[in-house]
């Protein structure tokens, strides 16, 4: 399987300035969730995986201006995979004996590689939920309501188009075509995401 495309390097780049309020909301809409899933998924409760998310946040804000894009090294994801890691290990060295998880939890996760193939994979699978959420969010007013929902039913829900054409008012015909026309604008949108065919500028 090839690897996805990384975090575009524009972007990236536009966060070494903590006044671009544009790039920031669309870094944070994209990670804050991911970073709280991949928490929980390593055994924290909520409340400390948002407080973790935070703070892994403004480590990145801190010391973005340091990353170097080199296609050559190490991707950004793969950076941050390191940030949440060693933060999430601090916080369970934080944590009083009675809250931990129990167990052998944090002395499996110190002898796991830092870029261990599980936990990189379930940032990926996360990171590409988020992107499509945004990416969606991005688009929805650029469509009719109606068209957005038969988009949603067909391709989120797996409605038929006939049952999307009932709920909709539309014919079957015109849920098709809203479908491929919102699939395909999506499909760019998340490509900006990704930063495929972008360049460091």
């Amino acid at each position: 399987m090839t690897q996805p495309p990384d975090t575009r390097p524009s972007l990236i780049l536009r966060l070494r300035n903590r006044d671009d309020e544009a790039a920031w909301g669309e870094f944070v809409a994209i990670y804050r969730p991911v970073i709280v899933r991949l928490a929980l998924a390593k055994g924290l409760q909520l409340p400390d995986a948002e407080d973790l998310a935070q703070q892994v946040l403004l480590s990145v804000a801190r010391n973005i201006g340091n990353w170097e894009h080199d296609p050559q090294r190490a991707r950004f994801r793969t950076w941050l995979q390191r940030v949440v890691r060693n933060a999430i290990l601090n916080t369970f060295s934080r944590m009083p004996v009675d809250r931990a998880p129990g167990g052998t939890w944090d002395i499996n996760l110190l002898e796991q590689p830092v870029d261990d193939p599980a936990t990189t994979e379930l940032m990926e699978l996360e990171w590409r939920r988020e992107a499509l959420r945004w990416a969606a969010d991005m688009i929805r007013d650029e469509f009719q309501p109606a068209s957005w929902a038969a988009f949603w039913l067909t391709a989120v829900h797996g409605l038929s188009a006939q049952e999307a054409a009932r709920r909709t008012g539309k014919t079957a015909g015109a849920v098709y075509i809203a479908k491929s026309r919102i699939m395909r604008r999506l499909q760019e949108k998340v490509r900006e995401t990704e930063g495929r065919g972008s360049h460091v500028r």
